[in-house]
């Protein structure tokens, strides 16, 4: 009997577009299921977006049955609305996945980009050319939000039983503590005869 495949919701939020893609994993083989961008209608109220964002989420978890769900977590600018509006977009996607009881993960823009091309600082158009030979997508979407949110399910992909992810099951691991613990470990490994 051959194994089902693993299946992940990744989400790029946004309040104007939120891009989406749902991607099948069996064993190497990486396969995009649905590749896509929701547009939000701008002259609605803004509570109206967000129902519209809950019921895009909501319909993709039911429809793809997905054992995952991976979002990328809001990124830090110096409009303070504009990320207030943001973090409310990206939480009523979790939310959605939570009610579902799917496990969630959110991953920050850098390490997304640094998962998919080796560089925490590469543009869209770059994220895309790797995504582009990683899984051999035909042609590139209207919208970058949908490849954004490809690259956070196979950066999820990539990260899968590692620590370093935020997720809604366990703690989140301190930087501080694991950056201080590395710094220990190579203290002692460079300075043997100090302990004991």
């Amino acid at each position: 009997m051959q194994n089902q495949p693993k299946i992940i919701l990744g989400i790029d939020p946004g309040t104007v577009i939120m891009g989406y893609s749902v991607l099948a994993v069996s064993g190497a083989q990486l396969t995009v299921v649905e590749l896509d961008a929701l547009k939000l209608p701008v002259k609605e109220d803004s509570y109206v977006r967000l129902q519209l964002i809950h019921q895009k989420v909501t319909e993709l978890l039911q429809l793809h049955k997905p054992h995952t769900f991976a979002i990328e977590a809001p990124f830090f600018g110096k409009n303070v609305q504009s990320m207030l509006k943001l973090g409310r977009a990206q939480g009523v996607a979790i939310a959605a996945a939570i009610s579902s009881g799917i496990p969630v993960t959110e991953y920050s823009p850098k390490r997304v980009k640094q998962a998919i091309t080796g560089n925490g600082n590469a543009d869209k158009e770059q994220v895309w050319q790797m995504l582009h030979r990683i899984v051999h997508i035909g042609e590139q979407p209207k919208y970058f939000d949908a490849t954004d949110a490809l690259a956070v399910a196979i950066c999820h992909h990539f990260s899968d039983g590692l620590p370093q992810a935020t997720k809604s099951t366990g703690r989140a691991r301190n930087p501080r503590k694991a950056k201080s613990a590395s710094d220990w470990d190579r203290f002692l490994a460079a300075n043997p005869g100090r302990m004991g």
